[in-house]
Parts: structure tokens; sequence; C-alpha cells
């Protein structure tokens, strides 16, 4: 009984030592730091800065470098306003994939596909839970909904599905954040309506 109260003391007293302490110096709890809002929105802006969301989600124009973002339109997806390009299906069927000039749109087997809106505008995910935004990019479906049809190619959907719960929160979480562009993708054009 003496050496089982010993290894209780013993064990109690590391885990005294080894705990951090929650408190700041006027003594006050404060919330650490994994767990706050701006941590995970932080790390949301991490992740969509550097998984490439911006490739395909975001127009762009011609600049002294290249493609380059247009800030006020970011992550809004493929402009509404602009006419759809015409896509020789012929091509396709010779093994080539095609992808519009800012890589909003792109073309292969499955047809026409166009980048979603993800700023903050009910015309994005502004309107979507966390849950369907996690079902989208775990199950590839669109807007979140299991009776949707798929998430369609380029979406590489099947690679950030690996991602954590909680990275996969924090993308959303900053996307949230985002300044709403109000723009309505258009629909998917299937390969039969292809020149």
């Amino acid at each position: 009984m003496k050496s089982i109260f010993l290894v209780l003391a013993a064990a109690l007293a590391a885990t005294a030592l080894l705990t951090p302490s929650c408190k700041n110096v006027q003594g006050e709890t404060k919330t650490p730091a994994y767990d706050s809002t701006l941590k995970l929105i932080a790390r949301g802006e991490y992740l969509v800065n550097t998984t490439g969301c911006d490739d395909c989600h975001s127009p762009k124009q011609m600049g002294p470098q290249g493609p380059e973002i247009i800030p006020e339109l970011r992550l809004s997806g493929y402009p509404s306003g602009r006419p759809i390009q015409k896509a020789d299906s012929n091509v396709v069927k010779q093994g080539w994939a095609l992808f519009g000039p800012d890589l909003t749109s792109a073309v292969g087997p499955w047809g026409m596909s166009f980048a979603a809106n993800l700023t903050s505008d009910g015309t994005g995910i502004g309107n979507w839970k966390e849950e369907q935004f996690i079902n989208a990019i775990r199950n590839g479906k669109w807007k979140g909904l299991d009776a949707n049809r798929p998430l369609l190619p380029p979406m590489p959907w099947f690679v950030y599905r690996n991602m954590t719960d909680y990275d996969l929160r924090a993308i959303y979480a900053f996307l949230k954040t985002t300044k709403p562009v109000k723009n309505m993708v258009p629909m998917p054009k299937p390969f039969s309506e292809l020149n």
C-alpha cells in the first residue's frame, strides 16, 4: 500500500512539473495558443497560400512576370461575366487536357469545369457549414452535399482529403474571413456539348 502511494505521489509531482502553466504573470488564465481562433485562421491562410488554391480559384491577368492574381477577385473562381471559351473536343480525344488562360477553367474527358468561388459571399462558401466544407474535400461532393455531383477535375480533392480535420477546419475558417466577391460560377458542361 505504501509503495502504491509513493508511485501515485511521484506521478502527480511529475505531472505538475511537466504541465505548462496557462496563467500569465498577472495570474489570469489564458487560452492555449493552438486553440485560438486567430491561430486557426492563420493556419488556414498558410495552407491556402501553400497548397495552390489561388492557382485555379483566383482570376488572373497577364503581368510582366506572367499571370498575376487580380487582388479584388482573389479566390472568386471563374468570372461569371466572362464569355465561356470554345474548346476543341478533338484535341481532348487525342489525349490532351486544356486550361483557360488564367487557369480558372479546364477541359478534359469529363467536359468543361470551372473553378468555384471560395470567398465568404453567398455565391461562394458564405452559407456553407463547416461540415459541408469538410465533406466536399473528404468525399469530393459539390457544395459538400452527399446527393450532389462529384467535384470535377482538376480539383485534387483526393489529395487534400488526406489533410487533418484541424487543417480542413483552418482552411474553412480562413475562407470565411475573405472579402466576399459576388460571382455565380457557371455550371460545368458535359463533354458532349464541346465543339
